[in-house]
Formats: C-alpha cells, structure tokens, sequence
C-alpha cells in the first residue's frame, strides 16, 4: 500500500475538518484522549498545526485518509512527530508503513534532521512494535513522564531512527550498559 501525506493549510474549511477528525476519534494513548470541539479549535488556533514549530499533515493509504500526523522541530536535528490514526483504520497494519514513509518525507525533505524520534506511553504496545518494525530504536524509558487523564502518570518511552540508519536500512544498536565497559 502506498502511503502519501498531504500538508494540511491555513484555512477555515482545514480547520473544521481536523476539529471533525479529533472530535469523532478516541485516541486513549495520548493525553487528551477525547477532544471536545473546543480542546480541538484550542489547537488549531495556537497554529499546532502550521506555524514555524509544526507542520502538519493528513496521511493518505491510497486515496483513503487514514489518520493525521504533526511534526515538531523541524529546524532542528532531532524532530519529533504526533501520530494519529483514526480509529476504524487502526489493526491494519498501516502503522510501519506510515512510519517508513514519514522518516522518508523528513529525511528528504529537510536537511538539519540527523535523528527522527516519537515517544509513547509504555503500555502503547502496538505503537511501540511499530517503532521497531520501522527500524526505530528504543532510547529512554522515562518513569512516570506520561500524564494520564485520570491523573497518575505511566512511563514514557523514546524512540529514534538515525538518518544514516534510514539511509543504510539498518540499525546501529545502542549500548545501554557502557558504564560498565568504562569502568573495567
């Protein structure tokens, strides 16, 4: 399947269809899982979804728009991504592939990125086996670092893809334990 990813504009009739898409999608892995019309007009007017710090982008599989993705800190080397799926084109399989060709439109498109990384709650299972079907690599495992709605927190765990990994299409592995090795 072939994935495409259309940027979203400025503009009145953009505005509601993204408050129609998070407003009729639950998203329980992020932490305003339910968006009311106002929490989703909220961002759309703080430019959450094209200002300089963000661009956003619906994602095409085929024709058929299947979710929405925000990138962050594009001018910077690490950028970050906002994955959103709607909710009847979730189990397809879809989240790898998404993934490949993200890292593809960022490491194409914008020269300063070196790494790509998205983070997710640690009881996100299926986002975090996507991460590691696109070739991603677990970096961090923040304890208590993701808010929830009910207000307790879970862990938040980091992932990144480095662009000379995504050129090579391998992983370079990373040595958790080197503290050991720098102390022999």
């Amino acid at each position: 399947m072939v994935i495409h990813f259309r940027p979203m504009t400025d503009s009145a009739a953009e505005a509601e269809a993204i408050v129609q898409f998070l407003t009729s999608n639950s998203f329980p892995f992020h932490v305003t899982a339910q968006h009311t019309a106002e929490s989703a007009r909220e961002a759309v007017d703080s430019g959450r979804f094209w200002s300089e710090e963000s661009v956003g982008y619906w994602i095409l599989a085929e024709a058929e728009t299947v979710g929405m993705v925000v990138l962050d800190d594009l001018e910077e080397d690490t950028p970050m991504f906002d994955l959103r799926l709607a909710e009847a084109c979730r189990g397809r399989g879809l989240g790898p592939q998404i993934l490949k060709a993200l890292c593809s439109l960022v490491f194409e498109k914008f020269p300063e990125p070196v790494r790509f990384e998205g983070q997710t709650r640690e009881d996100n299972v299926a986002m975090r086996k996507t991460f590691v079907r696109a070739g991603f690599l677990k970096e961090a495992h923040y304890r208590l670092g993701w808010p929830t709605a009910d207000g307790t927190s879970v862990a938040s765990v980091a992932y990144a893809i480095l662009r000379q990994d995504w050129e090579n299409n391998e992983t370079t592995p990373l040595e958790w334990d080197d503290l050991e090795q720098l102390s022999r």
